[in-house]
C-alpha cells in the first residue's frame, strides 16, 4: 500500500474507532477532530431518525443522496462509504427492487457500516472491501455512482473516474460531493500526508476534474461549489462542490 493510501486508511480507521464511542452528532466533516470541510447539513432529520443515525456519522462534504435523485429499482454505488450513512439512505430510496453498494478499504469502517445496517434493519445494502481505483463490480451494473468527499483522497483520480464510468450502465449518472482546489496550494502543503487525509492536499482544480471526466467519456458535466474554506496561515483555498455527469447512452 502506498504512503498516501496508508495515511488515509489509518486516519479513517481511527475515525471509525471514535465514531463507535462518540455521540452520533460529535464527528466533524472529513475529520473527526479537524476543520469543517463545508458540510451542507442537508440530511433530513426524519430520514436520519428513521435509520437511528445522525449526520455526525458522515465525514463528507455534502449530501450526494439528494443530488442523485434516486428512484426505486436502481442500483447505487457509494465510493468510500465510511460508516454507511449515504448507502443506507440510498437503499431506502431505491427500494423496492433496488440495491445500494458501499465500497471502502478500511476494515474498521466496514465493520461500523455493517453494524449500522443491522441496526437500521436494511437488507438491500451490501458493503464491499476494496479500492475505489479498482471497483470489485462488473461492467455496466450500476445506475448511479455517488461519493461524499472521498475522490480527493485518491492519488490516481483519473483511475477512480474511469472505474466509475466502467461500472455505470449506459445513461448512468455520476453524482458526487467532493473537495476541489479553488486557489493553488503550495507544493509543501500538497505534500503533507495529514492534510491529504484531511481532504485538503489531494484536491485538484475544477478544470482538471472536468478534464478527467471528459477523458473518461462522461457528458453533461455540471460543477456547483457550495462552500469554501480558506486555510489559516496557508496560501490557497479549497471548496466543497457538487459534481454531476452522465455516461452516454451509446457507451
Amino acid at each position: 500500500m502506498g504512503e498516501v493510501k496508508e495515511a488515509v486508511r489509518s486516519h479513517y480507521a481511527e475515525a471509525a474507532r471514535q465514531l463507535t464511542v462518540l455521540p452520533i452528532d460529535a464527528a466533524g466533516c472529513c475529520q473527526v477532530d479537524g476543520p469543517d470541510c463545508g458540510c451542507a447539513g442537508s440530511y433530513s432529520d426524519e430520514e436520519l431518525k428513521d435509520l437511528g443515525m445522525g449526520d455526525g456519522l458522515s465525514l463528507g462534504c455534502g449530501n450526494p443522496t439528494a443530488l442523485a435523485q434516486l428512484e426505486p429499482g436502481q442500483v447505487v454505488l457509494d465510493l468510500g462509504s465510511g460508516a454507511g450513512l449515504d448507502v443506507l439512505l440510498s437503499a431506502r430510496r431505491v427500494a423496492p427492487g433496488g440495491h445500494a453498494y458501499g465500497l471502502d478499504m478500511t476494515d474498521e469502517m466496514l465493520a461500523l457500516a455493517n453494524r449500522n445496517r443491522e441496526m437500521a434493519g436494511i437488507d438491500n445494502a451490501t458493503f464491499l472491501k476494496g479500492s475505489i481505483e479498482n471497483i470489485p463490480l462488473p461492467d455496466a451494473t450500476v445506475d448511479v455512482v455517488i461519493s461524499n468527499c472521498v475522490i480527493n483522497l485518491a492519488e490516481d483520480k483519473r483511475a477512480v473516474i474511469e472505474e466509475a464510468f466502467r461500472v455505470l450502465k449506459p445513461g448512468g449518472r455520476f453524482a458526487v460531493a467532493d473537495m476541489v482546489e479553488l486557489k493553488a496550494l503550495s507544493p509543501a502543503m500538497k505534500a503533507q500526508l495529514d492534510s491529504w487525509a484531511g481532504c485538503i492536499s489531494g484536491t485538484i482544480p475544477i478544470d482538471e476534474y472536468r478534464a478527467a471526466l471528459v477523458e473518461a467519456g462522461f457528458e453533461e458535466l455540471d460543477f456547483q461549489v457550495h462552500a469554501t474554506q480558506a486555510l489559516p496561515g496557508v496560501d490557497g483555498e479549497v471548496g466543497s462542490a457538487y459534481i454531476r455527469a452522465r455516461k452516454p447512452l451509446n457507451r
